[in-house]
């Protein structure tokens, strides 16, 4: 799994996992954040989510055109500075006034336009690092390795930010509850989410240190096509019609891919609210260690611990893997043992469960598509595209029979109607982070490999473009929160997916002839 991998990837990856922890610590209480501070409604506070989302992944498309004339690693660079500037201007304390709210849209901003520089042309490098022929061969499996990587950073998030939460209402007397509506506890609670914004700080700096002190692993990817046509370094020439064929393909695969992102990014608006209003966040029985971050993080080692334990060549290797897996689940179930029976759970908390599957399970993923591959029965990107589009079509079916005789937000209100069990949303984020690994890591491994040489930070900016159309998009079932029943918010993403995944399968043939 990690055998014959250059040593830039694990550079490029860790450096992306710091980054992505401190965003999606943000990205957790964000909504929730606005809620508290400014008494914004969920379509109010769905809509400001979607904005930046939008701009987040909308940004990398002019990172990526920029940083074809000046270079990938000067745009890292750039980027990292800016979104610091950002995080710390959504960290200042501030009313819930104009001023708040100014001081809010320009943290945002920073935060938007640093991610831009830095996102895509992290992942250029990462590519850039496989158009040796040393590497080639193994672009997929890199491309899954640095998502889970990614993920490793988004796992923690959620906890981090409860902990953080948790501690800050502490101090002023406060427990968390979803239904609190005292000015002194809102006041506490959007203060606590203020010091989430604080540790993407932190985090973005330690990810700084691992870029800047391993680069020398990965100096050399950091090349545009002119600079290694200045260098007599070989570029692969491409004629107009193959170049127009190739960007054609990718255009065409991104527009398919913005239904996707639209109904997979409800984790932090309409799936949180969900949370919020529907689940029992009273947690007991065997459903707790799912909300112990530990004892997640050491189950999702015991995955790798467990391959290792089969895969190694070394016996003396395979044992000590063996041993170390069955640590590793000793250690998680005490850490269960030591639980709180209820445990309380707090609406962003399951937000960790996506990175934490995407996590746990990209060693099966990784293995099952290398033994189609082993036996000449190959799965394509388009392919595997559309099938998660597919099964993310079955993820919100699982929501969609969780909602039959809920009471509709329209008429719920302000109330609560914490009933149902968290495992109908676990279940939920499980299917879903089935679809994504299908999806999301072979999406960007088939621009790299496609996109041609001269347009390569263009092209990766233009994936990002179509997960910030997605993103905006996610604003629909926000907006129709309060108007519709559940079943037919849910029953628009369903079809939205199954549609999407038959034009896939459609364009298949026409995906593989263009850029063959």
């Amino acid at each position: 799994m990690f055998e014959g991998q250059p040593k830039g990837l694990y550079a490029l990856a860790l450096a992306n996992t710091g980054e992505r922890f401190g965003y999606y610590t943000m990205l957790a209480i964000f909504t929730l954040f606005m809620q508290a501070k400014f008494g914004w409604t969920e379509a109010q506070a769905g809509q400001v989510y979607a904005i930046f989302l939008a701009v987040v992944y909308f940004a990398p498309l002019f990172g990526g055109m920029l940083a074809d004339k000046i270079g990938y690693g000067k745009c890292v660079t750039i980027g990292m500075a800016t979104m610091f500037l950002g995080y710390c201007g959504l960290a200042i304390p501030t009313a819930p006034d104009t001023a708040g709210k100014i001081s809010m849209f320009a943290g945002l901003t920073c935060v938007s336009l640093g991610t831009g520089l830095f996102k895509g042309n992290l992942q250029v490098l990462v590519g850039n690092l496989y158009d040796d022929p040393q590497y080639s061969s193994r672009r997929d499996s890199a491309f899954s390795l640095f998502y889970m990587a990614i993920n490793i950073g988004a796992m923690f998030a959620p906890s981090m930010a409860r902990w953080i939460t948790n501690q800050y209402l502490a101090n002023y007397g406060f427990v968390y509850d979803a239904a609190n509506q005292n000015p002194q506890y809102l006041e506490a609670l959007y203060g606590a989410y203020g010091l989430c914004f604080g540790v993407a700080c932190v985090s973005l700096i330690m990810s700084a240190v691992i870029y800047f002190a391993c680069r020398n692993w990965f100096r050399h990817a950091d090349v545009t096509a002119k600079q290694a046509k200045a260098a007599a370094a070989p570029v692969e020439e491409l004629t107009p019609k193959q170049t127009k064929d190739r960007i054609i393909a990718l255009l065409l695969v991104f527009a398919v891919v913005i239904f996707f992102w639209m109904a997979f990014h409800q984790n932090g608006s309409a799936l949180t609210f969900f949370a919020k209003k529907y689940t029992n966040l009273t947690v007991s029985g065997p459903l707790r260690i799912g909300f112990n971050i530990f004892s997640l993080a050491l189950i999702a080692a015991s995955v790798y611990t467990g391959f290792s334990t089969f895969q190694s060549k070394l016996q003396k290797t395979r044992i000590y893997c063996g041993i170390t897996t069955l640590l590793l689940w000793v250690g998680a179930i005490a850490l269960f043992f030591g639980m709180a029976n209820p445990t309380m759970a707090q609406p962003s908390d399951f937000q960790q469960f996506n990175p934490f599957f995407v996590v746990a399970l990209t060693p099966f993923s990784m293995a099952f598509f290398g033994a189609l591959a082993n036996k000449g029965k190959e799965v394509s990107a388009p392919a595997r595209i559309a099938w998660g589009m597919f099964v993310a079509a079955l993820g919100f079916g699982v929501i969609t029979l969780a909602s039959v005789n809920l009471i509709s937000p329209m008429d719920l209100g302000d109330n609560t109607q914490s009933i149902l069990s968290p495992s109908w949303l676990i279940s939920t984020y499980f299917t879903l982070t089935l679809a994504e690994l299908l999806l999301s890591p072979m999406g960007i491994s088939f621009v790299s490999k496609v996109a041609p040489p001269k347009y390569k930070g263009l092209m990766m900016g233009g994936w990002f473009v179509s997960t910030a159309i997605g993103n905006y998009l996610s604003s629909i079932p926000s907006m129709l929160w309060n108007r519709i029943p559940l079943m037919y918010n849910w029953g628009i993403l369903i079809a939205l997916c199954l549609i999407s995944a038959l034009v896939m399968f459609a364009l298949l043939k026409k995906l593989k002839a263009m850029t063959a």
